[in-house]
């Protein structure tokens, strides 16, 4: 199939266009950077430049490349994790969920394809202790008032994907991505890798809180299945073994040579940080990928973060 990919220089581009180009797919990826064209053109895409917020800039590049298959990775996630910063990408990636997902989509219906596969996470499914998310479960609707626009971007974009008729639309909820080019990883410049070993990413009260990982090449591989032959709705992206923060982050601190987390009470992370922070630390819910393995056969490298931290961050 001929394939766009929007956003083919972030984190899951680079292993996403890898695993399509080895399947005898053609690929076209954008990046916001011309200096990342390089890249992609070595992976074996074809790179365009473009703004995703330009929605005739969009429809242009899609209604060249003439794609079978729209597939949304866009985010604005990167740089340093000062607050500033922080505020500005989680900005930027609110839009790109919701104005960036318009534009795509109308490109997408004016050059017919068949599949618009677009990137959700599992961030915010609705709390519940104790029990596992499936895709039938919804996102939170009760956020902590400085995560409402972003759970409303996620929303808006699930909502978009899933609810078009003119093609097969299919929303991905991921776990967090871990390994090369994620930024949790053994490269020396690795963001949050380096937090981890600065001491800088605690254990928030009680680290209760069960973060689903997955390893960005696993990441991948459901993301082609889902390409290849998934149908419309949502399906859930993560390893088969979901574990509060207070596991699984004293692990990944010693697979990446650092101290174990440092460990702060909840209220004076609520003060600096915000609330957000704070319900991810010690609230957030694993999610059940079984349906993906089930309908596609879809079946992780590293199907627990235990193998994935000792053998896959680098």
């Amino acid at each position: 199939m001929r394939i766009f990919i929007a956003g083919a220089s972030g984190a899951i581009g680079g292993p996403l266009v890898s695993q399509l180009v080895a399947r005898g797919h053609e690929v076209v990826g954008t990046t916001r950077s011309a200096a990342k064209t390089g890249a992609l053109r070595a992976l074996g895409a074809e790179p365009v430049v473009v703004d995703a917020l330009d929605p005739d800039s969009v429809a242009d590049v899609v209604a060249k490349a003439e794609p079978e298959v729209i597939v949304h990775q866009l985010t604005a996630l990167g740089g340093p994790p000062d607050f500033r910063n922080v505020k500005r990408m989680a900005a930027a990636t609110n839009r790109l969920r919701t104005e960036g997902t318009d534009h795509l989509l109308a490109a997408g219906r004016a050059v017919g394809v068949r599949r618009f596969v677009a990137q959700s996470n599992s961030s915010w499914m609705e709390r519940a202790p104790g029990s596992l998310a499936d895709e039938d479960d919804r996102i939170e609707p009760n956020p902590p008032a400085d995560a409402k626009e972003a759970v409303a971007a996620l929303r808006h974009l699930e909502e978009a994907v899933t609810g078009i008729t003119w093609a097969d639309g299919i929303a991905l909820r991921y776990g967090g991505f871990y390994g090369p080019g994620t930024g949790i990883e053994t490269a020396p410049d690795a963001v949050m890798a380096g937090l981890i070993r600065k001491r800088r990413f605690p254990i928030v009260g009680g680290g209760t809180g069960v973060w689903p990982l997955v390893h960005i090449t696993d990441a991948a591989s459901a993301t082609v299945a889902v390409i290849e032959r998934g149908k419309p709705g949502i399906y859930h992206v993560a390893d088969d073994d979901p574990a509060p923060v207070h596991v699984w982050l004293p692990v990944l601190a010693a697979a990446l040579g650092a101290k174990p987390p440092r460990r702060i009470p909840a209220w004076p992370v609520r003060l600096l940080a915000g609330g957000a922070a704070v319900d991810m630390m010690t609230r957030a819910r694993g999610i059940s990928s079984e349906k993906i393995k089930r309908e596609l056969g879809w079946t992780p490298r590293y199907p627990s973060w235990r193998t994935g931290f000792a053998e896959g961050l680098s």
